[in-house]
Formats: C-alpha cells, structure tokens, sequence
C-alpha cells in the first residue's frame, strides 16, 4: 500500500539531512510491525482474554472491534489535524500515545475498561501510516519513492509472519497481558528509534482542510471504501476467530493456534507481493477477481474446518487473495481520490479497520446464535460477494459517468 508523495519543497528541506537513508526506513518500518502485532495477535489470544476479563468468547470479540473503531475515528481525524505539524514529532507523540493504549490494555481489570484501551490504542494506527509513508517518500531520493513507502508497509507483513506468532505464544505462556507489555516496549523502542535515526522535517504548509476533503465528494472515493469496508471484512469474520476454530473445531492444541497466524502472514507477504504484479494487468480487474477467489476460498473454510492442519492451506489462501484485495483498493483509491491524497490514504485505513469490526462482530452474532464456529466462513464469504457487488455498481457508474475515473488503471 502506498501513500501520497510529499511536496517537492519538503523533498529538498529533508533530504540533504538523510544521511542514515537506510536506519531511517527501519525505524519507519518498526511502527509497522508494533502496530501490525498488536492488530492482529488479539485474534490469537481471544480465548486467553475472555477467560481474563470474564465474558464469552464471542464477546471478547468485540475488543477487535473497538480497536477497529479507534482507527476509523482516528485516522481522518488526526490525519486532518495533523498535517502542518513537524512530521518527525508527529511520529514520536503517535508512537507514544500507541505504547500508552497498550499499557492500558495490559493493565485492565475489567472487559469494559480493556475495550475503552483497545478504541484509544487503535486512534493512532491510520495516522502513522500515512506520515511515515510521507516521509519515507521524501527521504529517497528519484526513482526510489515507492520502494520506500513499501519498506515502511514490509513492517506490517513482517509483524504477521513473526510478531504475531511469537506474541501469542508469549501469551498462551506468559499470559495475554504479557503481550501488551510487550507491545508497549515496542512502541516505546520505536518512538526512540523514529526520534534517533529519522531527520527532522516539517509539515505540509500548503495543507489545507478543504483540499482534502474534496475526497468526499467523488462517487468513486465512496464506493471503493465501501468495497474495502464491506469485502474485506469476509476475512476478518473468520481470522477473528481462528484460535477456536482451530481448537474447537479442528481438534488441535493450543500450540497449532501459532502455526495458523504464521501461515496466515504468509499468506499477506505473498498476496502483497502478488498484487503488485496483478496491479500492472488491470487494479479493477484484480479488485474483482479477489473479491470472488475470497468468496470460494471462505466457503471452502467452513467445509473443511473439522480437518484440521488441512486447513492451513485455506488459510493461506485467504490471505493471499486478502493482500491482493488491499492493495488494489488502495491503488484504486489513489486514482479516484485526485489531489485529496492524505485524507485518502487515512479513509483506506478506516474504510479496512471498519471491515475488521463489522467482520468480527457479525462472526460473533452467528457464533452467539447457535450456528458455530464454521459458520463465520460463511458469513465471510457472504460479506465478500457484497463487496464483489459494490464493484460492479462502481464499474458500472464508470461507464455510464465519462468524467469520473476510468477502470483501467
């Protein structure tokens, strides 16, 4: 996924000071992987926490959700009101507001004290995406713009193919608040290196309010959020779930649940690297054919569930198709959201996190009605046709609309 380039001015303020070019896109990129580990490892450790806090599995869930929420409400928000600060102090304060959610998370007595500390942890999340891809764009030099912005991205995918494994085998051992200590280490560790190794660089003092929200009134900015927010959240329906369906259904131990997430951030690592490629046949082509592979691919979830490792290939699966979704919509967006790009590049993050709690929560009604740990597969793949189906309004509109993007890119 990638974010808007910073201005040329602020390209030549920032980066005849980026002499640690390399370390500076490390430190960017340890924020992707603090943020992609505590995102992602709650699903792993759900059982552990519900036990914790004293609530049912399917409504330990819902701290999934409330996280989501943070970043829906925090990305735009802070994202708007972020833009003329100093982007290096900018990275440390929203690094160190993370490690204070996870703190708070760590330390919480009760469900409803630990969903109000996953809703704060969550507001900085979008944010920080879009200002370290900002300025990792502005310290490369020519021609290496993108492979920056990815560099900070390769966080997130690296969190779910290492961090998120260990950090839920340090909480089945250690205890699930282990794992938030952790993370808040993390975030703190990263706020020092951001501080360390990134130069000092202004904001954008051409930002302004009312460019940026002139995304809102493109038709095509609305619908491919709502393509995002609607199917994406088929995954989410089931990998909010994987701990118990593993467990439960698929009879393995505790010790299987993270062998699944490792495979499961395979799958990300391949589907992003996949999408690039498919990215250059056709974004809106790929934006519908992994709509339709995820929808066969959760169907195919629910009815092998009961097999055990047999379903780690699925899984993998998912995710692949998952990726390619992601970061098709996010090159869709970027193209319909014209000049509007911050604000855009935060709503992507909001219009995902909206799919992980609405994903979450409806996987959680049709577990709390009876219906069992399979049916989130279903759910999924319900959720991902719907996603399908906004596409083709999208492309429908296109066409009949000549002033509106095209669907070739």
């Amino acid at each position: 996924m990638s974010s808007a380039p910073a201005p040329a001015a602020l390209d030549e303020a920032i980066r005849p000071h980026a002499r640690h070019f390399v370390l500076a896109l490390l430190a960017l990129a340890a924020g992707g992987f603090t943020i992609g580990t505590t995102e992602f490892v709650t699903m792993g450790l759900l059982p552990q926490i519900a036990e914790g806090v004293g609530v049912s599995i399917p409504t330990a869930g819902h701290v999934i959700s409330a996280y989501a929420v943070g970043v829906v409400i925090g990305a735009p928000v802070l994202a708007f009101l972020g833009a003329r600060l100093p982007r290096r102090g900018l990275l440390v304060a929203l690094m160190f507001a993370y490690a204070v959610g996870n703190a708070a998370s760590a330390v919480a007595t009760s469900f409803g004290l630990l969903t109000v500390a996953r809703v704060a942890t969550g507001f900085p999340h979008g944010a920080y995406f879009g200002v370290a891809s900002l300025v990792a764009a502005s310290l490369a030099p020519e021609g290496r713009k993108g492979r920056a912005v990815a560099m900070v991205m390769l966080g997130l995918s690296v969190a779910n193919v290492v961090g998120v494994p260990a950090a839920t085998w340090l909480g089945q051992n250690l205890g699930w608040r282990s794992t938030y200590w952790a993370v808040t280490g993390l975030a703190l560790l990263t706020a020092a290196l951001v501080l360390t190794f990134v130069p000092s660089c202004p904001g954008d003092a051409g930002a302004t309010g009312r460019r940026e929200l002139r995304a809102f009134k493109e038709p095509q900015v609305w619908l491919t959020l709502m393509a995002g927010a609607v199917g994406f959240g088929g995954m989410f329906a089931v990998y909010s779930y994987i701990a118990p369906t593993v467990t439960e259904v698929g009879g393995l131990p505790d010790g299987a649940v993270p062998v699944f997430l490792l495979a499961f951030g395979l799958g990300m690592v391949v589907g992003t690297w996949l999408a690039g490629e498919l990215a250059d046949w056709s974004v809106f082509r790929s934006l519908l054919g992994s709509s339709l592979g995820m929808a066969v691919a959760l169907l195919a979830f629910s009815a092998l569930a009961p097999a055990g490792w047999w379903l780690i290939p699925i899984g993998f699966l998912i995710t692949v198709l998952g990726s390619v979704l992601v970061v098709n919509l996010q090159l869709r967006l970027m193209d319909v959201a014209g000049d509007a790009q911050t604000i855009g590049a935060a709503l992507n993050h909001a219009s995902l996190n909206i799919a992980n709690a609405a994903g979450a929560w409806l996987g959680g009604v049709v577990i709390a009605a009876g219906f069992g740990y399979r049916s989130t597969g279903v759910v999924g793949a319900a959720l991902a046709i719907a996603g399908f189906g906004v596409l083709v309004v999208s492309a429908f509109l296109a066409r009949r609309m000549p002033h509106m993007p095209s669907l070739s890119a």
